[in-house]
């Protein structure tokens, strides 16, 4: 019987302050992420600039936030989840986890692949929606390693998206529920929910890449399923470099929320589902203190998906329905 595996793909982060300039220039040297014209004669030069510019803040980002990212050992988590799952509903198989700008690379995973001699591996990216700088480039990157290693044999199926999987948004209705639970009865009626994703910029939404519209589709059948009865937004976070990016910004958002006299407010990074330093430091505390000035009293961001029931599910029938032959 054809052994079968399922890998995980993440972006990655580093795991100590001193991976930290590494991982910057891993990801700059990305061409799905520096794509200007003639960019493969400057890339690696303009990574190393932009790397050791950026190293010094972002390493101040991580200390807040303990010294490290935790994306690694919560991904880790999510595998082993979805491989008992798996178990239990009668799929074993090899769950593993690959990083798109930290260990475990790319070339790791195809490796212990074939030295497991794992003949089939569904490619599971733990971005629900598709972009092109996130699935597309760990794609990308998985077939240039594929061929770099002289690995055709291993054969290999994507899972592209899941943004609208009834379990993918129970999960994250089940995430703001556990929040307004713990704002007092007599407040819930002035929480504002703010949905945030991560931003890309506005080129790639004009040359098709579908990300910015399934994101809309999330956040569309969280609030119709989720029957909140409150107000809500979605915006956009972590925006780099000059280019116009998907708006309006998380920070306009609380900027307008301050400037509306809300008091309450509450941030759904529905593009995660583990926590980054795009949640703990940019929403935790960046945003959290921002909202604290213009008037925000009451701010809390939902917990990360990580192993819900509700997500791990979600998981498992995606990959049993591909292992099925399904698309």
């Amino acid at each position: 019987m054809p052994k079968r595996a399922v890998v995980l793909l993440q972006l990655g982060g580093p795991d100590s302050l001193d991976a930290v300039e590494p991982f910057l220039y891993n990801l700059f040297s990305d061409p799905d992420i520096i794509d200007l014209p003639g960019a493969f004669l400057f890339r690696k030069r303009l990574a190393r600039m932009i790397s050791a510019r950026r190293a010094p803040k972002v390493e101040d980002l991580y200390r807040r936030i303990g010294g490290r990212s935790p994306i690694l050992p919560q991904t880790l988590a999510q595998a082993e989840s979805l491989k008992k799952e798996l178990e239990q509903k009668g799929h074993p198989m090899h769950v593993t986890v690959a990083m798109r700008y930290w260990h475990p690379f790319t070339d790791e995973i195809i490796q212990e692949l074939l030295a497991q001699s794992v003949d089939g591996a569904i490619l599971l990216p733990l971005y629900p929606h598709y972009s092109r700088s996130t699935t597309g480039s760990s794609v990308n990157e998985w077939k240039r390693t594929l061929k770099r290693l002289n690995a055709s044999q291993l054969q290999w199926r994507l899972i592209e998206h899941y943004y609208d999987h009834p379990l993918y948004i129970e999960a994250v209705v089940e995430r703001i529920r556990e929040v307004l639970e713990d704002i007092p009865a007599e407040e819930r009626s002035a929480v504002h929910l703010v949905f945030s994703a991560h931003g890309t910029p506005v080129k790639l939404v004009k040359a098709g890449d579908p990300y910015a519209s399934q994101v809309r589709r999330t956040y569309e059948l969280v609030v119709e399923r989720g029957e909140f009865g409150l107000p809500h937004h979605l915006c956009f976070q972590s925006k780099v470099g000059p280019q116009r990016w998907l708006e309006p910004s998380l920070t306009q958002t609380i900027r307008q929320l301050g400037e509306a006299h809300v008091t309450h407010a509450v941030v759904i990074p529905i593009s995660f589902v583990s926590d980054h330093i795009e949640t703990l430091s940019e929403i935790n505390i960046e945003a959290r203190e921002e909202a604290h000035t213009v008037g925000i009293s009451s701010f809390a961001m939902t917990e990360p998906l990580l192993i819900s029931k509700p997500f791990i599910g979600c998981l498992a029938d995606l990959v049993i329905n591909h292992a099925g032959g399904k698309t």
